[in-house]
C-alpha cells in the first residue's frame, strides 16, 4: 500500500508485478519480509550444520569448509542486508555455535559479575556506533556476528542480575511480539513519521513512532501470528493422528504375529511344564482344530 504511493518515497518500494510476486513468494529483496530469504535458505543448510556440531570429529572437513567460507565472507565484506544466504551467513553460524556453547555450559553457574557484564555487553553492542561513531562505521560485520553470538551464549544460561531484568514483564511482552515487530516496525514507523514530522519536535516524533509500532505489532502478533500458528498446529496434530491411526493396525498385527512366535518357541523348545498362562496365550494367538481325538495344536 505504500508502495503504490510515490509521493511517500517508502524506504523498501515493491515496484511492479515481479517484485510483488517475489515478495508473497519471500525471494523480494524489498518490502517487509525482505529478510526472510536468507532464514529460508539457512533451514535447508542447518541439517548439514547439525551434524556438524553432532560429531565434530567425524565431519572435520566440513567444518573447516565452513570456516574457510565465513573468512571470506569477512574479507569480500558480503555481511550485510540482502537476499542471499552469504549475506547473513556468519550470524547464523555464530549463533548455532552459541547454541551448542550453551549445551556444554551446563556444569558452569554464571556469577553476579557475569550478569553485569551481560547487561554492559547487550548496552554496548546497541549503543556503540551513536557513542563512538567512528569505532565501526559498519554495523553488518564478522565483529558484530561474534559480538551477539557471545551476548546470546550469556544471556542463555540467565546470570544473576540480567536474568532478573531481562525476566521483566515489559521485556518479555516485547518477546512475545518481537517476530510481529521486527517484520513491520520499518513501514509503521515511516508512517508515523510522514504524518506528524510536521508537528512534532524529533524527540516526541521518535517516542510516538516507536509506541506506535509496539502497539501495531501487538495488534499483527493478535490477528495474524497467534491464529496462524494455531492453525498450523492444529493441521499438524491431525496429521499425526491420521497417520497414527493408520499405523495402529500394522502395529497390533505386528504384536500378534511376535506373540505367536514367542508361544512356538516355547512349545518345540521342549517346555514340559509349560504354564496354564502360556497355553492359554498360545490358544488365544492361533488354534487349530484336531477333528480326530479333539486335542488342540498351537
Amino acid at each position: 500500500m505504500l508502495s503504490g504511493m510515490p509521493s511517500l518515497n517508502f524506504v523498501q518500494p515493491i515496484v511492479g508485478g515481479t517484485d510483488f510476486v517475489r515478495h508473497i513468494f519471500l525471494l523480494g529483496s524489498s518490502g517487509v519480509f525482505w529478510s526472510i530469504p536468507p532464514e529460508i535458505q539457512f533451514y535447508l543448510l542447518f541439517p548439514l550444520l547439525w551434524l556438524c556440531l553432532a560429531r565434530p570429529q567425524r565431519h572435520s572437513g566440513m567444518i573447516a569448509g565452513f570456516a574457510i567460507v565465513v573468512v571470506v565472507d569477512g574479507l569480500l565484506e558480503l555481511p550485510g542486508p540482502g537476499i542471499l544466504l552469504l549475506s547473513k551467513l556468519p550470524y547464523f553460524l555464530f549463533g548455532a555455535l552459541a547454541g551448542a556453547m550453551h549445551s556444554h555450559w551446563e556444569r558452569w553457574t554464571p556469577s553476579a559479575l557475569t550478569g553485569i557484564v551481560t547487561l554492559f555487553l547487550l548496552a554496548v553492542f546497541f549503543a556503540y556506533r551513536h557513542v563512538l561513531p567512528n569505532f565501526s562505521p559498519e554495523f553488518w560485520s564478522l565483529q558484530s556476528a561474534a559480538a551477539a553470538a557471545v551476548i546470546v551464549a550469556l544471556v542463555a544460561r540467565q546470570p544473576p542480575i540480567a536474568g532478573r531484568v531481562l525476566a521483566a514483564a515489559p521485556l518479555r511482552f516485547l518477546g512475545t511480539i518481537s517476530f510481529s515487530l521486527y517484520l513491520f516496525h520499518v513501514p509503521i514507523m515511516f508512517l508515523v513519521h510522514r504524518t506528524f514530522e510536521t508537528v512534532l519536535p524529533e524527540p516526541a516524533l521518535i517516542a510516538a513512532a516507536l509506541f506506535v509500532a509496539v502497539g501495531g505489532a501487538w495488534f499483527l502478533h493478535e490477528t495474524i501470528e497467534v491464529p496462524s500458528r494455531r492453525q498450523l498446529v492444529s493441521l499438524w496434530q491431525q496429521h499425526r493422528w491420521r497417520l497414527d491411526s493408520r499405523q495402529a493396525p500394522a502395529g497390533e498385527i505386528e504384536r500378534a504375529i511376535l506373540d505367536l512366535q514367542e508361544t512356538e518357541r516355547r512349545l518345540l523348545g521342549g517346555t514340559a511344564t509349560a504354564t496354564t498362562g502360556d497355553l492359554r496365550e498360545g490358544a488365544d494367538s492361533a488354534v487349530i482344530q484336531d477333528s480326530g481325538d479333539e486335542k488342540l495344536r498351537a
